[in-house]
């Protein structure tokens, strides 16, 4: 039987890329709810309307499918920005704010960012290498953007406290996000993600008095 011509598999590319983003949005829901371990691959089929055996098509095996949700989670949030890259400057931390405003919108999302963040530390974990990286990859764009920011400010900003200020900011993030899907009744997770954001570049730029 002859392979697919180039123009097949063109014409099948929208309808691939769908049913690759249906399984993706099922995943972020079944890991979200049940975490990594106990979410199956059946229940991943049955939420995106297909079988095991489609969801292995795309994904050739239930660890691929994991990073890959773990990136799909990461691309939509920077889904507004034209090059779909990390702004920079005092945008990235507008960029953060946003980002906590969006999560409260997309529980799933962010329920299985929580849970599979938390199993990565577990020796051997799939998602190990990926969030090691993805936090220094983060920490550095953080320090960029306050060096970057201090130079269009005429305003000298100490690497040392860019490096403490960026890893309490993600720290705030990810404690705030656990936090409110405790409790979303009791925790807004917009509006403190907000308050400790702006707290913490002030006191980048404005340092004033300390009190402890």
């Amino acid at each position: 039987m002859a392979g697919k011509s180039a123009a097949d598999e063109q014409r099948h590319r929208p309808e691939t890329e769908a049913k690759r983003r249906a399984i993706l949005e099922a995943a972020v829901e079944v890991f979200g709810q049940k975490g990594s371990a106990k979410g199956t691959l059946e229940e991943v089929a049955e939420k995106a309307g297909m079988t095991r055996a489609g969801v292995l098509h795309h994904f050739g095996s239930k660890q691929r499918l994991l990073l890959e949700t773990l990136i799909y989670r990461d691309s939509s949030d920077v889904a507004d920005y034209s090059d779909h890259h990390m702004p920079s400057g005092l945008e990235m931390f507008r960029h953060l704010i946003k980002t906590a405003q969006m999560n409260q919108k997309r529980q799933g999302i962010t329920r299985a960012y929580v849970t599979l963040s938390s199993e990565s530390i577990v020796d051997g974990n799939v998602g190990y290498d990926y969030f090691r990286q993805r936090y220094a990859n983060l920490r550095q764009d953080l320090v960029n953007a306050l060096m970057d920011a201090g130079r269009l400010r005429g305003v000298e900003v100490d690497e040392k406290n860019a490096a403490n200020t960026a890893a309490s900011i993600l720290a705030a993030m990810d404690g705030l996000q656990l936090q409110w899907l405790l409790d979303p009744d009791e925790v807004d997770l917009s509006e403190t993600t907000e308050y400790v954001i702006r707290s913490l570049v002030a006191q980048v730029f404005n340092p004033g008095k300390q009190i402890l």
